[in-house]
């Protein structure tokens, strides 16, 4: 099939629109009063893409093309409409890996294409190996290469973020741990390349050799996406969240290459360059260098034994809460995931906008990678109606945590635990937090007596200017309401 002049011209500049589409509408995301609006307009742009593709010479199997975006398209819209807020980063995780496999499963079929190609080429004539090897594929040299690279990190990216999902979702211990764990890591990492290295070379002469080694290379790079995921501890999931996107982004500019299509090379790129961005975010707001997040044991704790946490856990009634923040000059409020699970963000700001309308100064308090994804909590604020001048980074709060009067902190736990700054041998130790503890008086809205992600205990919580408001987090922030329109009656 040969396209007209015309057509072609119409398929690039349709692509290019696309590209501009991408870009435009991950601008509109960076901020979250224009963020609906630039995912409209990168779906618009992702919509026209895959229309024009259909146009590009040499396509076959339109039928299975066809049903494969209906089924997708369908159960994508069906997940997205039922899954809660709460259940966001793992269908985050889990979305991020099909894009990771589907990469992979490109470079696969491009791979035993080239491989099975070559070996007929040298099967029917008697050309040098060269020979065979120029004439076996559309498959250069530099092309077959990024073939294994998009391979290897889109595997990499499938295994690493189902094991993520499910690390998320509940199903399985969320840190794995073994002696010499990262020198079984290198070693699976390093048997991976060297086995697809191997197949580049050995598919000249030896065949059947190079097939084993297709599938070594494929297994191993499997493996070691699930092996590097598994010492992954809790409080840095946010980061491998944006690492594995980054990957995946990577990983379909690559394949994007080989099959010589600029819509996958942009969009691959744009994703690869924006995760590894916001990896260096995440990262830097953990503390950790990127080489640790990459192949470093995540929340591990020092050798020694943790510290001993004294003090008791004192509770307050929501009565006697609403009291003490109705009469403060300033009031800090700190959401975290219970807030999430809880969805108790219009309560509290319902009750912040009577805070406010007492003439008490609130501010809503946000760590970096409070929730279990960058952003989460300035979604569920903004879902609320929490106008964006009242949201503090951490930065900017931390500094002026000694003048609140009261910091009132729900569903929030590893992200306001002051032993990330004095406990050496705790898994968050050298983790930014939110100084909360530095404030005149906290109040903690907690359903019960459990640990945080990280599955530590919160010395917060014991501390002599602490007091604790156990119930359900909507039902505690109702309470808070109920109490503070009392004081008008």
């Amino acid at each position: 099939m040969t396209l007209p002049s015309y057509l072609s011209t119409v398929v690039d500049a349709v692509y290019f629109v696309a590209a501009v589409l991408f870009i435009w509408g991950l601008k509109r995301m960076s901020s979250p009063r224009t963020a609906r609006r630039g995912i409209i307009w990168a779906g618009l742009g992702m919509a026209a893409a895959i229309v024009v593709t259909f146009f590009l010479p040499g396509m076959h199997n339109l039928g299975w093309m066809i049903a494969a975006i209906v089924v997708g398209v369908g159960l994508s819209w069906w997940v997205g409409r039922r899954v809660p807020m709460t259940a966001m980063p793992q269908m985050v995780a889990l979305f991020n890996g099909m894009g990771g496999g589907a990469a992979a499963a490109i470079g696969a079929v491009e791979l035993i294409r080239f491989n099975a190609a070559l070996q007929l080429a040298m099967n029917l004539s008697a050309a040098r190996p060269e020979t065979a090897f120029a004439t076996s594929g559309h498959l250069g040299s530099v092309e077959l290469i990024l073939a294994f690279v998009g391979a290897l990190i889109g595997a990499i990216s499938f295994t690493g973020s189902l094991i993520a999902f499910a690390k998320l979702q509940g199903w399985m211990d969320r840190r794995f741990v073994f002696p010499l764990q990262r020198w079984v890591n290198l070693a699976i990492f390093a048997a991976a390349i060297a086995c697809g290295a191997l197949a580049l070379t050995a598919g000249l002469e030896h065949h059947a050799f190079a097939w084993g080694l297709l599938v070594a290379f494929f297994a191993l790079s499997l493996a070691f996406g699930i092996a590097m995921t598994l010492p992954i501890g809790g409080a840095d999931m946010p980061v491998v969240i944006s690492m594995y996107n980054a990957l995946t982004g990577l990983a379909v500019a690559f394949e994007g290459f080989v099959l010589q299509n600029e819509a996958m090379i942009i969009a691959g790129m744009v994703v690869g360059a924006a995760g590894t961005l916001l990896t260096q975010l995440m990262a830097k707001a953990m503390n950790r260098s990127l080489g640790n997040v990459l192949f470093g044991n995540f929340g591990a704790a020092g050798a020694g034994e943790a510290q001993e946490i004294s003090g008791a856990l004192k509770p307050i009634d929501a009565n006697d809460a609403a009291v003490m923040m109705a009469y403060a000059e300033r009031v800090a409020i700190v959401p975290g995931y219970g807030m999430a699970v809880a969805q108790a963000q219009h309560k509290i700001w319902e009750f912040a906008r009577l805070l406010i309308e007492r003439g008490v100064k609130v501010k809503f308090a946000i760590h970096p990678v409070a929730g279990r994804m960058p952003g989460h909590m300035n979604v569920l604020l903004a879902e609320a109606g929490v106008p964006y001048d009242l949201i503090e980074d951490m930065d900017d709060i931390n500094p002026e945590f000694p003048n609140i009067d009261v910091a009132l902190v729900i569903g929030a736990n590893d992200v306001v635990n002051p032993v990330a700054r004095t406990d050496k041998n705790s898994p968050i130790y050298g983790m930014p937090i939110l100084d909360v503890a530095h404030a005149k008086n906290v109040i903690v809205i907690k359903r019960g007596r459990g640990k945080g992600f990280a599955g530590i205990e919160n010395a917060l919580f014991y501390a002599d200017n602490t007091r604790m408001l156990y119930g359900d987090g909507q039902a505690a922030a109702g309470e808070l309401v109920a109490g503070l329109k009392t004081l008008d009656i």
